[in-house]
């Protein structure tokens, strides 16, 4: 069966970020991708200079009307990243609304990209929003903070996956620790749920468009592993694990000895990673907690 993923995420010509970090991926491992470009820049905001345009929620609801008028808007799933917008992210769950009456089975995958090390990426207006609107229709989330895995599955995910925390790793500073809590309903009504934890070795480099690859790996692993959190997550961190090491070994390269790479040696190594996309070596094990 044909799986089709609807992608509202951002663009940029040169580079890796968004759907550009989602939709290559997703194609190697089978799924059909159609992307909406929530703005389209020149390269992604961390380089010196970058130029483009901002899609607005109107400019949106009329590309998803186009679809809808051709009787083409039946999708598996949806993926949002980030959005700065207040009537913008409406209008996405609006959509996701709509698309989930179409099929009720769709999964909505949110990566709601709002800040990180303490400090908000988005307008605070924008968090009643996440809060009230898209948390109680999406599936899957990848926020970066611990104690609201529970409280999120309250709101309404079954699968939520903190992408980075602040707790301390058991193998010291230069780990990362990622927890993941999958709720999964048994036919009688009741409930269980799978809650890991993986400690992944840091690298000391800024890398732009992974948050948006790891969203669209874990879409595509929970895809093969609906009730196994456990091997969803080493499959996409694992993959994770490997476009980032041949990154920065290629940066490291290209900028030479006792040199920082500059933002453009550094973006993901996507094509070059195809095999790993497909099949990734296990590189990191996960803790059931």
């Amino acid at each position: 069966m044909e799986c089709r993923v609807l992608s509202i995420q951002s663009h940029v010509v040169r580079g890796y970020v968004g759907n550009k970090s989602a939709s290559f991926p997703l194609q190697v491992l089978g799924f059909e991708v159609d992307s909406i470009n929530s703005v389209q820049f020149s390269n992604h905001t961390g380089y010196a200079h970058w130029k483009g345009q901002v899609l607005t929620a109107e400019e949106l609801n009329v590309l998803y009307e186009g679809i809808k008028l051709n009787n083409v808007n039946h999708y598996d799933y949806v993926l949002t990243g980030y959005s700065r917008d207040v009537s913008f992210l409406e209008m996405v769950v609006d959509i996701v609304a709509e698309l989930k009456e179409a099929n009720p089975s769709l999964v909505y995958v949110c990566d709601p990209v709002m800040g990180d090390h303490g400090a908000m990426y988005v307008p605070e207006m924008l968090l009643p929003v996440y809060r009230d609107k898209v948390v109680p229709v999406a599936n899957i989330l990848t926020p970066n903070q611990f104690e609201i895995m529970d409280l999120l599955h309250k709101m309404g995910p079954e699968t939520v996956v903190l992408t980075s925390t602040d707790l301390h790793s058991k193998l010291g500073d230069p780990y990362l620790v990622v927890l993941g809590s999958q709720r999964i309903v048994k036919p009688d009504g009741s409930s269980s749920s799978q809650k890991i934890r993986m400690d992944i070795p840091k690298v000391d480099a800024v890398f732009v468009g992974t948050g948006d690859l790891f969203a669209a790996m874990l879409l595509a692993w929970t895809h093969h592993h609906p009730k196994d959190l456990k091997a969803a997550c080493e499959k996409t961190v694992s993959l994770m694990h490997h476009v980032i090491k041949r990154t920065i070994t290629y940066a490291n390269e290209m900028a030479g000895p006792g040199k920082k790479p500059s933002p453009a040696q550094l973006e993901l190594r996507m094509v070059q990673s195809k095999k790993d996309i497909e099949d990734p070596a296990l590189v990191v094990e996960a803790t059931v907690l």
